[in-house]
């Protein structure tokens, strides 16, 4: 009894699957072996490009060509999984063994409504009636905690927010009691509290169900909540495994250790990341002109005063009818920022902090005079940030912005030189004579080489794009950059990269930073100050040690709760 309780469900040994590229073969995953339980959880971090996904991929046979696996074995109960023909692959995929990928609408059709796709999943394994079919799929979602889920059966994906939509893709992989879950990535991009929800409830299916589950991530303090065991992956091999605890408070290999160093939670607020960050020190180019109405350091500076966002589709002519003579509803309106008065001061860093549709973003948008408010003012030095009027738009240079995406804020037609260059030259910040040499000065000053002026942008790796985005707001030369989301997605390592860098320059500039994040553990180091908003409007606000150290509002406690914490001791 004892020798099944403990046989691998799974067994990978000495996996190879490489691609082919110009330069030769890429060894994504170069001879890895692991065995995993019934029942129970592997955590494989590591950063991009480490081979982690392309593992997952490997285990369920979902490696596109050229990719091939060329080498090894991967045996699920004692079958070899690799060299299956497509058919008995189709069997397994899905029942056996499940997937949850990173992106809910990569597993989600959006044209085909929730039930029809939980009765397609379930049609694939199985015969089922329509009214069968929908009964099971109104389990599933409440399974995942999907509340009114009779009714949210017949919702398309585009009707549920990216938490739900994730939830969706977990039920559809659970469907058919699969004895192994892959998830790659699954929380990456939602917010702490909807992390922790999916967290508890993958625990409870896990220990209910005895299904083992593989998380992939590069979220340390995710997995350490919720892994068995942990394997650290770096170049395609796997590093250092061993039991969650041990791996995370007492790591061997080097790679491991500079791992937690890159944490910000691991470091005093206010200090410098993973020494030897690979930033370097050049110091940005002198200032061509000192504005003389520059209040002293610590001075209100930015001044939001009740500043109100409200979006509204604007009805014609004949909807404006239908809804005077009561034929037709008013259209909806969201009150995405409700009021708010808040203020930066001179030389501050202030974390704007709360989930996905608090209005934070939007806020960070007006402060920056990219969107109108509704109502309300924004004075940067007592003058308006944007003109008055029916068409009013952006009259100051000195309030930029990081924007959370650079691929998608920065011209994919342009070389980087233009793009820094693009701004400084049109506000006859320098001549064009000088600006190759500016350019090469800002590029310098966020670490990277100055001869890529000449290349595009997808020529660099997402933590080199984030840099080039910190270069082109900096080289407009103003005083306040509201970073909305700048290190979201990011590798542990770069993001304590981009980290410095915002921490080294801030303090060479007097830059003042409006800092807007879901990731309190990246504001609490960052930031002088914290406000806490909630359905537009600002609940608390305060010091940020006082606010992690004794929040007041129950909002805040619930977030602050939610967070993953790294075991400190094994």
């Amino acid at each position: 009894m004892t020798a099944e309780i403990t046989a691998p469900l799974l067994e990978v040994s000495n996996l190879r699957t490489w691609f082919p590229s110009g330069k030769g073969e890429v060894k994504a995953v170069d001879g890895v072996s692991f065995s995993l339980t019934p029942g129970e959880v592997l955590g494989l971090v590591g950063e991009s490009g480490s081979g982690k996904s392309i593992t997952g991929f490997s285990i369920i046979s979902l490696i596109d060509e050229p990719g091939r696996i060329v080498e090894g074995s991967i045996k699920l109960e004692g079958r070899e999984l690799i060299g299956l023909a497509p058919h008995e692959l189709r069997a397994i995929r899905g029942k056996t063994i499940s997937m949850v990928f990173q992106d809910p609408m990569m597993t989600l059709n959006p044209v085909l409504s929730i039930g029809t796709q939980i009765r397609l999943a379930l049609e694939a394994h199985e015969k089922i009636s329509t009214a069968e079919a929908r009964e099971r799929a109104i389990k599933a979602l409440a399974q995942v905690r999907i509340t009114e889920p009779e009714r949210k059966v017949d919702f398309f994906p585009h009707q549920f927010s990216g938490g739900m939509r994730q939830r969706v893709a977990i039920a559809i992989a659970l469907l058919h009691r699969p004895k192994l879950i892959i998830c790659d990535e699954p929380t990456t991009a939602l917010d702490v509290s909807i992390q922790a929800e999916i967290l508890a409830e993958m625990k409870e299916l896990v220990a209910e169900l005895g299904t083992a589950l593989i998380w992939i991530s590069h979220d340390l303090a995710t997995v350490a909540s919720i892994a068995d065991r942990v394997a650290v992956m770096r170049f395609g091999k796997i590093v250092e495994i061993g039991p969650a605890l041990g791996v995370l408070t007492k790591p061997q290999h080097d790679y491991t250790k500079a791992l937690l160093d890159a944490l910000p939670s691991r470091a005093k607020p206010g200090e410098l990341l993973l020494r030897g960050s690979g930033i370097a020190d050049a110091a940005p180019p002198p200032r061509k002109s000192v504005n003389s109405d520059l209040p002293p350091l610590g001075a209100p500076y930015l001044v939001i005063d009740a500043a109100v966002k409200r979006f509204e589709k604007p009805a014609g002519l004949f909807k404006n009818l239908a809804i005077r003579s009561g034929i037709a509803q008013p259209q909806p309106v969201v009150q995405a920022v409700d009021g708010v008065s808040i203020t930066l001061r001179r030389g501050e860093v202030l974390g704007l902090v709360g989930e996905s549709g608090s209005g934070k973003s939007t806020l960070g948008r007006m402060a920056a005079g990219i969107t109108v408010p509704t109502s309300g003012s924004i004075r940067l030095a007592e003058k308006p940030v944007m003109s008055g009027g029916r068409n009013p738009r952006k009259i100051t240079t000195r309030v930029q912005t990081i924007f959370q995406d650079p691929f998608a804020s920065l011209n994919g037609r342009m070389r980087i030189g233009d793009i820094v260059a693009e701004g400084p030259l049109a506000h006859r910040l320098i001549s064009r004579a000088e600006a190759s040499t500016y350019v090469a000065q800002w590029l310098a000053a966020v670490g990277l080489d100055p001869s890529f002026a000449n290349r595009f942008p997808h020529q660099f790796s997402g933590g080199q794009r984030q840099r080039i985005a910190i270069a082109r707001a900096l080289a407009m030369q103003p005083d306040v950059v509201v970073c909305d989301e700048p290190v979201a997605s990011l590798d542990v390592s770069i993001q304590a990269q981009i980290i410095n860098l915002l921490i080294r320059l801030r303090s060479e500039l007097d830059l003042s930073l409006i800092f807007i994040s879901h990731d309190l553990s990246v504001v609490r180091h960052l930031c002088d100050r914290v406000a806490i908003m909630y359905r537009g409007r600002i609940v608390e606000e305060g010091g940020a040690a006082a606010i992690y150290d004794d929040p007041q509002h129950d909002y805040t406690k619930r977030l602050l709760a939610a967070v993953p914490v790294l075991p400190t001791s094994a």
